[in-house]
């Protein structure tokens, strides 16, 4: 039994010495890294194309005339010649006040100018026979100059009786309201039978001329210091810019449908706001724009002829300003700050930062960090917008932003630049614009 006990434990220590022996030699085994594949992004080369740099504000649209209707004559309201709302033309009745009171005021003005025309007649008569008698030294001068005294009394009496007669056609004329303008005609406020004008005149509704139609926005000072800036280069000055165009849109509109002129800039700088009032005319023959509405407005100033563009969503924002990833000839990816400039559908203006052969990552970027290597895709940036307006003859600089730091940390989210905003209702620039 000893002997059998010693056999079966060498047995055991022979198994436990070949499972050291394995473990052994799986050790001599080296683990290898296997690093995962690069990541896939789309790139494209920005679009490069001519584009009209704006000056971006706020305004408010206006009647280019509106008035209210009252009744300047005392007297009940016999009538209501329009229908609440109804479009009118300069001339038309609207509403019609109690005339017979005032036509018999004027006939008997008319009576007494008749009569104070028979007594001057008859004075003049009385006047030239004294005269005559004077000359052939038959009655005294005395009489004569009486005679003249008594003709100049009926010629003050007939004036007298004709401005009576002239007050009286004009408050009979007041009994007819019409309209001095083209244009919309509100509800009426007071309704027939209604006793009007008799302590003053008494509103019966108001007049709006919707064709044309002005829209009034404000330009910061620093805006107008360097538009005059541009001008004075040029020769001109803000009094030479009448009839420069300007555009407004409404807050539903994507664009800025609606083309005018500025026809107006105030002479100088309300200090209490810091801004220049300006004031555009717009054709409104369809009647779409409607007064007191806000408008985003923009003005031409200038045209970059080779302006670079990217996807707006293409650039992301962080503490050190905008930035895109672009990708080198290495592969790598490399972070770019840029300056922005204004929204041409869905391209942005970049003013400094790209050149048009740099390959701009537009796509899977999110997982892209600067410095790795990247298995690129090639892509192509949207479509631009048709190329803006002809440069105009007021062109005015697009100033450079302020030069951003030299690195950025990635973001996760994209977030243009934004200029200061001016004081309302003027609203902030495109960056390109005027800073």
């Amino acid at each position: 039994m000893i002997v059998a006990d010693k056999h079966q434990s060498g047995r055991g220590r022979a198994m436990l010495a070949g499972v050291a022996l394995l473990a052994l030699a799986g050790c001599n085994d080296k683990n290898a890294y296997v690093p995962p594949p690069p990541i896939k992004v789309t790139v494209a080369k920005p679009v490069q194309q001519p584009v009209t740099l704006y000056m971006e504000l706020t305004g408010t649209t206006d009647a280019i005339n509106q008035v209210d209707l009252e009744a300047r004559v005392q007297g009940f309201l016999t009538g209501i010649k329009y229908t609440d709302g109804q479009a009118v033309k300069a001339g038309d009745l609207l509403f019609t006040i109690q005339k017979d009171t005032y036509q018999a005021q004027l006939d008997q003005a008319q009576g007494a100018l008749a009569s104070a025309k028979a007594a001057q007649e008859n004075k003049q008569l009385e006047f030239n026979r004294q005269n005559t008698l004077v000359q052939q030294q038959v009655t005294s001068v005395a009489k004569a100059d009486d005679a003249k005294a008594q003709l100049d009394q009926a010629i003050a009496a007939t004036q007298q009786a004709q401005a009576d007669v002239e007050v009286a056609q004009i408050n009979l004329g007041y009994t007819s309201v019409t309209a001095p303008f083209d244009g919309i005609v509100t509800n009426h406020l007071q309704d027939v039978g209604a006793l009007v004008g008799y302590t003053g005149p008494t509103k019966l509704a108001t007049i709006v001329q919707m064709n044309p139609i002005y829209t009034y926005f404000s330009v910061n000072e620093r805006q107008v210091l360097l538009i005059k800036e541009a001008l004075t280069k040029q020769g001109r000055t803000l009094r030479d810019v009448h009839d420069f165009p300007v555009e407004i849109g409404l807050s539903v509109d994507t664009d800025y449908p609606y083309k005018g002129v500025i026809d107006y800039i105030a002479p100088n700088v309300d200090q209490n706001t810091g801004t220049l009032t300006a004031r555009g005319v717009f054709d409104n023959k369809n009647a779409a724009l409607l007064p007191g509405l806000f408008a985003k407005v923009r003005v031409p100033l200038q045209q970059q002829p080779d302006a670079i563009l990217v996807n707006d969503t293409a650039i992301a924002s962080s503490q050190a300003g905008s930035y895109v990833l672009v990708v080198n000839s290495d592969k790598k990816v490399e972070q770019r700050l840029v300056k922005t400039g204004q929204l041409e559908g869905q391209l942005r203006v970049i003013t400094d930062g790209l050149t048009k052969d740099d390959e701009v990552i537009i796509g899977g970027g999110m997982r892209a960090v600067p410095g790795n290597v990247v298995d690129v895709e090639d892509g192509q940036m949207a479509a631009p917008p048709p190329p803006g307006l002809a440069p105009p003859s007021a062109a005015a600089p697009a100033p450079a932003d302020a030069k951003a730091p030299a690195a950025a940390a990635p973001a996760e989210t994209k977030a243009p630049d934004a200029a200061a905003a001016p004081a309302q209702p003027a609203a902030a620039p495109a960056a390109t614009a005027n800073p």
